[in-house]
């Protein structure tokens, strides 16, 4: 549409990067205990937060940053338990699932990006190549913690600096190779899916992306390429947070070629932490109990 493109357009100019410090800023400042109740549940009806999952009463989170990372209460979130599947690692809608034919992944109609410009390593593309994604984005009314799709061991992470176009659904269909231009923080875990990638995706307003695995990963401490792969695995269960938005984005999840099938995920529906997404494989479980 016309308006959306003039919109983007628009944002294409606006000093992103200023305007997500801005934020971040603001978003971490203290508020007035007797405020917090009632500014976190005008943001909730605004936005369609259900208020019955939050863990803790609202004037207990400090700031806006603490509520939007808020966790859940315990069971919010049911994890399938079955050995066979991986679960969504986020709540969120998804935006694109299918198979990275020729190492492409359909970004919109019309729009694809490569595994080489999401990832900045040819192996790790190579490694992925021909195997399933599924992309979820984050609305603002999504709980915002990122989770393990399965159980296993972290054993890298890059950070990536971009840009912080928004990722909504206008950006995501007029921005060519958004995915590839954002900043982005990608998890590698090993598994009994083989290896995966989380790959979280920065966006207008996010101010960092933290790790629940390292503490130390800040994205917006540094403004250079770095990866760390770590010497002793660091093991992670199904379920397990790996990390958390400060403010929304997009979720990458993928697959190595032939690990997984994935569930009927129609662009547009919503998913929820711990309910399954793909299916071990056929051929990759017989491979598997072979090799035990």
């Amino acid at each position: 549409m016309p308006s959306e493109r003039l919109g983007v357009g628009f944002v294409r100019w606006a000093p992103k990067g200023t305007y997500s410090r801005f934020v971040g800023f603001w978003a971490r400042r203290t508020v007035p205990r007797g405020l917090r109740a009632r500014l976190y549940s005008r943001f909730a009806r605004r936005f369609g937060i259900e208020l019955a999952e939050v863990e803790r009463p609202l004037d207990e989170y400090p700031s806006f940053d603490a509520f939007f990372t808020r966790r859940l209460r315990s069971g919010a979130r049911p994890i399938d338990p079955a050995d066979d599947v991986a679960i969504s690692p986020v709540d969120g809608t998804v935006v694109e699932s299918g198979i990275a034919v020729g190492g492409r992944l359909i970004q919109a109609k019309g729009i694809d990006y490569t595994l080489r410009g999401l990832l900045i390593d040819p192996d790790e593309a190579q490694r992925f190549t021909g195997g399933a994604y599924v992309t979820l984005y984050l609305a603002p009314r999504d709980y915002h913690r990122i989770h393990s799709p399965a159980g296993g061991d972290v054993i890298a992470w890059r950070h990536v600096p971009g840009a912080v176009f928004p990722v909504n659904p206008p950006s995501v269909r007029h921005v060519p190779g958004l995915f590839a231009r954002n900043e982005r923080l990608i998890t590698y875990l090993q598994t009994s899916f083989g290896r995966m990638a989380v790959v979280k995706v920065a966006a207008t307003g996010v101010s960092d992306i933290t790790c629940a695995y390292d503490p130390s990963v800040r994205t917006r401490q540094t403004r250079r390429t770095r990866r760390v792969d770590y010497e002793t695995a660091r093991p992670v269960g199904k379920g397990d947070e790996l990390g958390a938005f400060h403010l929304g984005s997009t979720v990458i999840v993928l697959f190595e070629h032939g690990r997984v099938v994935l569930e009927p995920l129609a662009a547009g529906q919503r998913v929820l932490m711990g309910q399954a997404i793909a299916r071990k494989a056929a051929t990759a479980a017989g491979a598997d109990d072979a090799a035990a």
